[in-house]
């Protein structure tokens, strides 16, 4: 089982973003070992070194949903088990979390609160087990 670590700056408030997400981190329990941490905003970011890193910035590479499942599950056929996820807060993503990023990800050129942000990573990250799975969520 694939572990996926998320570090998220800033912590989720509203109680739709709370839902939505506690959806989506059950329905995750059978493809990932899932690991969400909150850093206050400002903090330093602590990566681990064991993972593979995904920076999730503006100016990133943008992957169709099938395009990120492909890309998770050839990295795992490679050995990779570990994956990282960083979301930055309302200031952004620090660049030097970026420099260290194996792939900074795009969702869209535009700019999503980062609430907002957590949320959809987290339905791709269930797209993507489907689409790896054969399932049908995804269509």
């Amino acid at each position: 089982m694939l572990s996926v670590k998320i570090i998220c700056i800033g912590k989720l408030k509203e109680p739709h973003y709370i839902a939505a997400a506690a959806e989506y981190v059950k329905r995750l329990g059978p493809s990932y070992r899932l690991e969400i941490t909150e850093l206050p905003e400002r903090s330093p970011v602590t990566l681990p070194k064991d993972s593979y890193i995904l920076a999730l910035c503006v100016e990133g590479d943008m992957l169709s949903s099938e395009a990120l499942a492909a890309k998770i599950g050839n990295l795992a056929a490679r050995g990779v088990s570990k994956f990282c996820f960083v979301i930055g807060g309302s200031d952004g993503l620090d660049e030097g979390v970026k420099r260290a990023a194996d792939l900074k990800l795009s969702m869209s050129r535009m700019t999503f609160p980062h609430h907002l942000a957590r949320v959809m990573l987290l339905e791709q990250l269930y797209r993507a087990a489907m689409i790896n799975g054969g399932g049908k969520y995804h269509k």
